[in-house]
């Protein structure tokens, strides 16, 4: 066989699928792991007759490819991957490329790609999405690091990821942590959207006592209109899902885990000073969930509110949907705005509208909703934020009636739904042209001499007041 047109490391559920979609595509590829097992194992298995080979050590590996070589690592986040780079670099010559495709900070890949660059080494930091069926058949892939890496492998990633509408879900993202920086605010918008649908769902059964059955057939509805999504998708195939005559989800354990993903994005929305509301509290809830056997103790302790409201079923169904899908636009909203922030103090060119082409296909999030992002950046690459696109107001305004009373009906029923109640805060505050920040400001101003900026003065110009002492004159 003649040497691998590029190198994979790390032959997890992710590693080994996108091997095989390489492979599929027409690339000669060689893997490594560190147990020398599991590389046995996969070639006599799922890559057996395919242009895939194994390397039992690093040294073989690396001499194995292609110049420049072309190596892409599939380990997770941390240590581990400065571990192996660090093994591959007295293997490795000026100008080959090394690939990092697992989800790291991206601050990490920051500090990669010049420690990389100082030693002639190109480095990528690249976000794949898409799971296990999108590694295997067609994933989202963001790109970013080195601009001379991209040029090299372009035609690698293009060919594997998934395409929509002729599309390539795959473009270069920028330089630096870029690429997973965008990968991560994908993470956090899936949060997002996740806990809406779970809302969704129990505001619905919750509500208005609805069997599982026709849940499913709600959501395989919704899939039909402006939600389709995958998410919304694979939702309506959950509740499908029977064993022993009864819903299968009734016997999982209500706590979800989660990789830190998420919290990485709230964590990075408090750093650049954006209120990344929804997706924080979808994090939270995550938390929350894991507090069972509390929960379970207080459920006996507190009872849920008296509520007998005499509620008109599909109109009830209606304002869910108008709430799960006005939520959906402040969490996009949201990312675009960490997205954005993000750009400008970290001096990146973010093209958004291929952000959200990137997501259309291949990953967790995609859904139709992207294409109407994608539309609002071609219509105005400097839009300053999606709810001053066209398409997107008049959606929230239409929305927001239905929005408002699910949530006051989830209120009087007792049915906590933290993510679309802080979108719809979210959405009022950011309407609003006055906000009580002048009275926090003045409290500020009065406990710490923070000062203020006054609205008879031009912007810029700070006082301080001796509140204390101008309240006790004008009591006199």
């Amino acid at each position: 066989m003649e040497k691998a047109d590029i190198g994979l490391i790390g032959l997890a559920v992710m590693g080994q699928n996108l091997v095989l979609n390489m492979a599929d595509n027409g690339f000669n590829v060689i893997v490594y792991n560190r147990s020398v097992q599991k590389v046995d194992d996969f070639l006599a298995g799922e890559a057996q007759g395919k242009s895939i080979i194994g390397a039992k050590e690093i040294k073989a590996f690396c001499d194995s490819l292609a110049s420049p070589r072309k190596i892409m690592l599939m380990v997770k986040a941390g240590e581990v991957v400065d571990s192996f780079i660090e093994q591959l670099l007295p293997h490795l010559d000026e100008g080959d490329v090394i690939i990092d495709g697992g989800n790291s900070l991206y601050s990490d890949t920051q500090r990669r790609t010049t420690s990389c660059e100082a030693k002639g080494i190109l480095f990528l930091g690249v976000g794949v999405s898409g799971g296990e069926e999108g590694a295997r058949f067609g994933p989202s892939i963001m790109p970013g690091g080195n601009k001379k890496a991209w040029g090299l492998v372009k035609h690698i990633f293009q060919a594997i990821a998934a395409k929509v509408d002729g599309d390539v879900c795959c473009q270069w993202v920028g330089e630096g942590g870029a690429g997973h920086y965008v990968k991560m605010v994908h993470n956090g918008i899936e949060y997002g959207d996740m806990q809406l649908i779970c809302e969704a769902f129990h505001l619905l059964r919750e509500v208005l006592q609805l069997e599982v059955s026709e849940l499913a057939e709600i959501f395989s509805e919704w899939n039909n209109g402006d939600l389709n999504s995958y998410l919304i998708e694979i939702t309506a195939d959950i509740l499908k899902v029977e064993e022993n005559g009864e819903w299968l989800g009734d016997k999982v354990l209500d706590t979800a885990g989660q990789k830190g993903t998420g919290k990485w994005t709230g964590i990075n929305a408090l750093e650049m000073g954006v209120p990344l509301t929804l997706i924080g509290e979808a994090v939270f809830a995550r938390y929350l969930s894991s507090l069972k056997e509390t929960r379970v103790t207080a459920s006996k302790v507190f009872s849920a509110p008296t509520y007998d409201v005499d509620i008109d079923k599909a109109v009830f169904i209606d304002a869910v949907r108008d709430a799960l899908f006005a939520s959906k636009i402040i969490s996009y909203t949201q990312g675009f705005m960490l997205m954005k922030e993000a750009a400008s103090q970290l001096g990146w060119k973010l093209a958004y509208g291929d952000i959200a082409l990137m997501w259309r296909g291949g990953c967790i999030i995609r859904s139709q909703f992207l294409g109407d992002i994608k539309v609002a950046y071609e219509n105005n690459p400097e839009l300053d934020n999606l709810l001053l696109d066209r398409y997107f107001q008049n959606a929230i305004v239409k929305a927001q009636r239905g929005w408002r009373d699910a949530i006051a009906t989830a209120v009087q029923a007792g049915v906590p739904v933290p993510a679309m109640s802080s979108g719809l805060a979210f959405y009022d505050g950011f309407r609003t042209e006055k906000l009580p920040a002048n009275l926090l400001q003045a409290q500020r101003d009065y406990f710490g001499a923070h000062t203020y900026e006054r609205t008879d003065k031009p912007r810029g110009e700070f006082f301080h007041s001796d509140w204390k002492k101008l309240a006790t004159s004008s009591d006199a």
